[in-house]
């Protein structure tokens, strides 16, 4: 009998009793807790509960009495239901188009909708227009504030995976915590080297004979969370910066496209810190 799968995301203030809180409800539903993982970072608490189900769960009554439950906590509770059903994507991005295109491009091979596009800037709206796919500028300079706008987005369009295709900001704790393991970002080096937004520069300075680019799912700490999918291309020593920087933006659309595609059709799975490709 196939097992319903039911994640669940805890955020707020961190006190005694939420982790019993939450374990228990799970417990009281006859759930087995197959993942829990908690942090608290300066007083925020966060916690990912996966629970299993032998038998057919309502959801929506699930979700209402677990909503409950978070009233009562005074904790911001999601949910997420692993289902055969289309995933809702969104896509963050700055100013750099070439990543957005590459994944509107290849959207009719997703088994996801693009649902909206969230933007720092107005610049690549007209992508979005022309694609007649949503997009919601969030400029606020203070990221906090920008954040609580991109949660009301995503919870409007119910979103199951967020791709950051070159989103120069960094998320915090408590907006990642909120999406373990449903955020992939892409990074100009195959990390850990070369960390930051210089990675070009820095690989350039140092002739570095191959250069490769990074798609992982992002944590609380910065460009170290687990590699689903690398790739890297050759320098040739007359090779000029902007040469190296448009071989490596090519390769990071891609890099990230073939990252989504693995993760929208439940290839991966993570344990212990490391993406490992499911078996069929």
């Amino acid at each position: 009998m196939k097992k319903t799968v039911v994640g669940i995301t805890v955020v707020g203030k961190d006190r005694e009793g939420i982790v019993a809180a939450f374990t228990n409800f799970a417990f009281s539903k006859r759930g087995n807790i197959e993942k829990v993982n908690q942090n608290v970072i300066k007083g925020l608490f966060g916690m990912y509960l996966e629970v299993s189900f032998s038998k057919t769960i309502d959801v929506k009554k699930f979700d209402a009495e677990i909503q409950s439950l978070a009233k009562r906590e005074r904790m911001d509770v999601s949910t997420h239901h692993e289902t055969n059903s289309q995933k809702n994507i969104a896509v963050l991005v700055t100013k750099e188009p070439l990543c957005l295109q590459t994944i509107i491009a290849s959207k009719k091979s997703l088994k996801g909708k693009i649902s909206v596009i969230i933007g720092t800037e107005k610049t690549l709206e007209p992508l979005a227009k022309k694609a007649k796919i949503p997009f919601v500028t969030i400029d606020d300079k203070d990221q906090q504030k920008a954040e609580e706008k991109i949660i009301t987005v995503c919870k409007k369009y119910d979103i199951d995976l967020i791709s950051l295709a070159r989103y120069m900001r960094i998320l915090s704790p408590n907006f990642v915590w909120r999406y373990p393991n449903r955020i992939i970002n892409i990074h100009p080096s195959l990390l850990p080297a070369f960390p930051g937004a210089l990675a070009y520069a820095q690989a350039y300075e140092r002739g570095t004979k191959i250069i490769g680019v990074t798609a992982h799912y992002v944590t609380e700490n910065l460009d170290q969370g687990p590699i689903i999918f690398q790739d890297s291309f050759k320098v040739n020593p007359d090779d000029t910066l902007e040469k190296i920087k448009s071989n490596g933006q090519k390769l990071e659309a891609d890099t990230l496209l073939k990252a989504m595609k693995m993760h929208l059709e439940n290839k991966l799975e993570v344990r212990w810190r490391k993406v490992h490709i499911k078996s069929k």
